[in-house]
């Protein structure tokens, strides 16, 4: 059975961190580009960072650039976002998905096959 399973939200300060993992299973992900979605309440679900399936092109929303950091552990089945500086404006669900069908500059465009139940990032004093 085919599954996405996102851990590491919680509750967090502004000016904090977190680190959201997504694992696979019953699917490999070692040869896919994964990208990472958020939805806000009351807004559509946007794409916010996606990684080739070698790792070397990383790509991510303006909103997030230079806090956020993609990255995938190939042997675990793993792919990780990084956050850090987190704002009340990053409080969502997020998502991981995969294949992603581009990862390109336009991380907004991007569509996927398969998603994650989703986990979920409070950023509050």
């Amino acid at each position: 059975q085919l599954q996405l399973v996102e851990s590491g939200g919680g509750l967090v300060q502004p000016g904090g961190s977190l680190r959201l993992s997504c694992a696979a299973s019953g699917f490999t992900l070692n040869n896919n580009a994964v990208g990472w979605f958020r939805q806000a309440p009351g807004k559509e679900r946007e794409g916010v960072s996606c990684i080739s399936s070698s790792g070397v092109i990383r790509n991510y929303d303006d909103s997030v650039k230079g806090r956020f950091t993609i990255s995938r552990d190939n042997a675990k089945n793993t792919v990780y976002l990084q956050m850090n500086s987190l704002k009340p404006e990053d409080t969502a669900i997020y998502y991981c998905a995969a294949p992603v069908d581009r990862c390109t500059i336009y991380v907004w465009a991007m569509k996927a096959d398969y998603w994650g139940q989703g986990t979920q990032v409070t950023v509050s004093s």
